[in-house]
């Protein structure tokens, strides 16, 4: 890996790569930077849902926020890619960039002068892991976000908060965290809705104390809340968005958003326009009229998470941070310097990178946007989808793009949060899909629909919870058949806390396309709709309504079906079968540590007893597998029928032996 700063003088540069040449050429008075080289398949470039290979196409790096069907626009972009030559490109920029692949052969780039590119050559692998370097190394999140999400928009009040887990105890659902969009005054995004207060100037902090929620109609005891929801295993997530909010008609004038617009125009603590006037949301954006804080300005991270401190003090555990998509114009200023033309795709990665530092360890951050060193940033979601077939394609390869881009940790709102509910078979799908990736969460928007001039949502209660779906459709069993789902993901503890901890050390992302493993194999690098999660598994996501089997590309080696122990030689592809229940492999050679009483209770409650064992799946005839984390190391190996375990009682553990 090395960078190249092309000029006048030095314009022109050749590498070699694979036994080929790379010939790049700089031309200063276009700005346009020509590589000619062979290749027939482009990836990374960020979060792309439009598909994982983007060769033929014109693909724009400039943050956007897009209400369901972004199509090739993105909130979480990169100026990174690599080929299938094994050729990787990194621009060093945050300016608005075009990347032109539609002709054979050659890329080109418009870019700024004065922009340093970063070139590479070498594996999927060792590209990603070497691109991610160049930002600093990523975070491992609490063990705890590895277990399902639960979000709804119209949980407003601690009454409805706390109905929540009520429910998951009737119904037998598990859960780790629960996230609250809608809590705050919707002004100032860091105050109860409904607290008293004394108002504060000057940037001042708030501490717990400061608030009074006695005659609060919504949140009358929020410390009481948090208590009860960390007693029952959930850990709370709150709801931000980086704006000096913009009140609306109609809305009642908040002093304490007013106060802190104040300061933020006196101490220059938000973005500015060239003249040195705040910078504004433009009105067709969300959040029109809003200013937006500057995180490049010392002052401004001391000021907005001293609002935030108190928070943490009382027992939050991350936040939900969305938005960031608002610098729109190259004219505006930041206080480190640069200006909109450097640095306006930079802004959310600022953002996020300020809370990632505010909330330390033991937090997590739940990101959608972001640019140049994403991975820096615990987690990412893959932003709005609406509840279609299409979507959940269109997410997927959201997905598979964003890891090829560096991004470790990921999830979706499963089955889309906007729009009519999804269809029944549309959501088993999804969830079977969000059981094996690394983040699963379902969440829904307002009641009604969030954009009802746009996407309607249907009359009446839109949550997307399995116990409102099964309701709405008048099917009870559905119920039961989504809560295996769920608990399964509880199984899949040891096996996803062990992989997070290996793809923090190794830079690896969790979620992998198959031509991360094999770029050489031509079948399964057209195979954009398989992915491994972790090294030993390998998924099949079921994308048509009412798909129950499909084919499946196996790569090298032997693949013993997850469901059922069915063995299958790779390099090939097969059609599973109805008993397959989801195309989900394990791969010869590795195992997976499950936690569950025995085998035969995958996808039921977990006893709290004694009797909670781990449950050790090794597959093939011989291997050696450790599975570190903060917490143990565990090696197992095996030949035949022979299994030895260290690092672990042996009375806890029960292997099942796939052969």
């Amino acid at each position: 890996m090395f960078e190249w700063e092309p000029n006048k003088k030095d314009s022109n540069l050749k590498i070699s790569v694979n036994g080929q040449t790379a010939s790049l050429y700089w031309n200063e008075q276009t700005k346009i930077l020509t590589i000619s080289l062979p290749y027939s398949a482009v990836y990374g470039m960020g979060e792309r849902y439009n598909g994982l290979n983007q060769n033929n196409r014109i693909v724009k790096i400039e943050v956007e926020e897009k209400f369901c069907n972004q199509g090739d626009k993105s909130y979480c972009p990169s100026p990174f890619f690599f080929t299938d030559t094994g050729f990787s490109f990194c621009a060093l920029s945050g300016s608005t960039l075009i990347f032109d692949f539609t002709q054979k052969n050659v890329i080109t780039l418009h870019t700024p002068c004065g922009c340093k590119f970063v070139l590479n050559a070498g594996t999927p692998a060792k590209l990603i892991s070497e691109y991610m370097s160049l930002s600093g190394p990523a975070v491992l999140p609490p063990d705890w976000i590895f277990g399902p999400w639960i979000s709804a928009n119209h949980w407003d009040t601690q009454k409805e908060t706390e109905k929540q887990l009520e429910i998951l105890k009737k119904h037998e659902f598990p859960a780790t965290v629960l996230v609250l969009e809608a809590w705050s005054d919707e002004a100032t995004f860091y105050i109860f809705n409904g607290a008293k207060y004394q108002e504060k100037q000057n940037g001042e902090p708030f501490a717990v104390g400061d608030f009074d929620y006695s005659e609060s109609a919504y949140w009358p005891n929020p410390q009481e809340m948090i208590n009860k929801l960390h007693k029952a295993g959930l850990h709370l997530v709150l709801w931000q968005v980086p704006v000096y909010k913009q009140q609306g008609k109609g809305e009642v004038i908040n002093r304490q958003n007013n106060l802190d617009w104040e300061d933020a125009v006196k101490r220059s603590l938000c973005i500015r326009n060239l003249d040195g006037t705040p910078y504004k949301i433009p009105e067709e954006h969300w959040f029109p009229g809003s200013m937006i804080p500057d995180f490049t300005n010392p002052a401004t991270y001391k000021t907005w998470f001293g609002k935030r401190q108190y928070l943490l003090d009382m027992g939050v555990d991350g936040f939900k941070t969305d938005g960031g998509e608002f610098v729109c114009t190259d004219a505006v200023a930041f206080y480190d310097g640069s200006t909109g033309k450097e640095s306006r795709n930079y802004y959310p990665q600022q953002y996020t990178s300020a809370y990632t530092k505010f909330l330390g360890n033991n937090h997590v951050l739940f990101s959608r946007a972001g640019y140049i060193g994403q991975h820096t940033t615990p987690c990412h979601w893959g932003g709005d989808q609406q509840s279609t077939n299409d979507e959940l394609q269109h997410v997927l390869s959201a997905g598979l793009s964003a890891a090829l881009s560096g991004i470790l940790f990921w999830g979706f709102d499963l089955a889309g949060f906007a729009g009519p509910l999804p269809t029944l078979d549309l959501y088993r799908r999804a969830t079977m899909l969000a059981c094996f990736t690394p983040i699963m969460q379902w969440h829904s928007e307002p009641d009604g629909g969030q954009f009802k001039e746009l996407m309607p949502g249907g009359e009446g209660n839109n949550e997307r919870s399995p116990w409102n779906m099964a309701m709405a459709y008048n099917s009870p069993e559905f119920e039961a058949e989504i809560r295996y789902w769920h608990w399964l993901r509880m199984n899949l503890q040891p096996y996803l806390t062990a992989t997070a901890f290996r793809c923090v050390a190794d830079s690896v992302p969790m979620m992998r396309p198959l031509v991360y493993e094999w770029p050489q194999d031509k079948a399964a690098s057209k195979a954009e709709d398989e992915f491994l999660l972790g090294d030993a598994v390998l998924v099949a996501p079921l994308l048509e309504e009412n798909q129950i089997t499909r084919e499946v590309y196996l790569p090298e080696g032997k693949w013993y079906a997850f469901f059922t122990g069915e063995r299958y030689q790779g390099c090939q592809t097969i059609s599973t079968t109805e008993a397959t229940k989801f195309p989900v492999f394990i791969r010869d050679g590795y195992a997976v540590p499950l936690q569950a009483s025995n085998i035969d209770s995958l996808g039921k409650p977990i006893s709290q007893s004694s009797d909670s064992k781990l449950i050790l799946l090794v597959a093939g005839a011989t291997g050696k597998r450790t599975f570190t984390t903060n917490k143990s190391v565990l090696t197992c190996e095996w030949k035949n029928e022979e299994v030895s375990v260290s690092g672990i009682a042996t009375d806890t553990i029960q292997i099942h032996h796939f052969c």
